[in-house]
């Protein structure tokens, strides 16, 4: 019986943790470039049970009595890095990275993806989807949480004011038509290995180094649009009905593990006593 208790317990965990998860979906819904994350939930390995005390039985003569499962998990969160609808904004600091072909990668048989290329507070190198930018009082163009837009010379982009145009490729002309950088965006052959941060930032892990540019990888096309930015990758209607299923699922899993503790009450406090 108290394998019942794990079996239930396991799956209102799992519930649980998926239902976060959509959750934290839903919440960012409206971040722009932000890439929803998928739950990938697993059986434990069955186990084989047989009798025990069977010294006495013939050789060669297991008892076994069949497999016992071992409740659920969910192994990992998997984020969908799917291009998001373009919704047109009109300002000019609003920037949209529209991906064209990407490779597909050889190990995942998933397509790769395209990032900007930013600094988080500390000044180290990140990247992000969310082209919602502004400029500050330097002149520098920013993301909404102040981290800096790098160009594709690893420096920070000085646009003087919020009067510039963004070509299709990144080149930033100012408003006294000098040119001020080129955006720099970055290709991510695995991009379900980076490590999400705050503020729609990503990391690589420790010890890799930077992630290539976008311009010198074969195969990879994009554009820039400003004006423009991209939504969240979230359909909120599937999203709903999944938290729906993670509710209904952690209440069947709840009754489940009341009504064992019911059985458990009896066994001690009633059939016990008859003993």
């Amino acid at each position: 019986m108290l394998r019942g208790f794990y079996g239930a317990a396991a799956g209102m965990i799992t519930q649980q943790r998926r239902t976060e998860m959509l959750t934290e979906n839903m919440a960012n819904i409206n971040t722009p470039g932000y890439k929803g994350d998928h739950a990938s939930i697993r059986s434990f390995p069955e186990m084989m049970i047989s009798a025990q005390n069977t010294a006495s039985m013939p050789p060669n003569q297991a008892a076994p009595i069949g497999t016992l499962a071992t409740g659920v998990y969910m192994q990992e969160r998997t984020p969908n890095f799917t291009q998001g609808d373009l919704r047109e904004t009109g300002n000019s600091t609003d920037i949209a990275l529209l991906q064209g072909n990407m490779p597909v990668n050889e190990e995942t048989g998933r397509a790769g993806a395209l990032f900007f290329n930013v600094t988080n507070e500390n000044g180290e190198q990140r990247y992000t989807r969310n082209g919602s930018w502004t400029v500050d009082g330097d002149g520098a163009l920013v993301t909404a949480e102040g981290h800096y837009i790098l160009g594709t010379d690893g420096n920070t982009i000085n646009v003087g004011n919020e009067h510039f145009i963004v070509g299709e490729n990144g080149v930033i002309e100012t408003e006294e038509g000098m040119i001020a950088g080129q955006i720099g965006v970055a290709f991510a052959g695995n991009p379900e290995s980076l490590v999400r941060e705050g503020g729609g930032l990503y990391r690589l892990g420790e010890g890799e180094g930077e992630l290539p540019d976008a311009l010198e990888v074969e195969e990879v096309n994009f554009q820039l649009n400003q004006g423009f930015l991209e939504g969240a990758n979230i359909d909120a209607a599937q999203t709903m009905a999944e938290m729906n299923s993670a509710f209904r699922t952690f209440e069947a899993n709840q009754k489940v593990l009341q009504a064992y503790d019911q059985s458990m009450d009896k066994a001690v406090n009633e059939v016990g006593r008859l003993g």
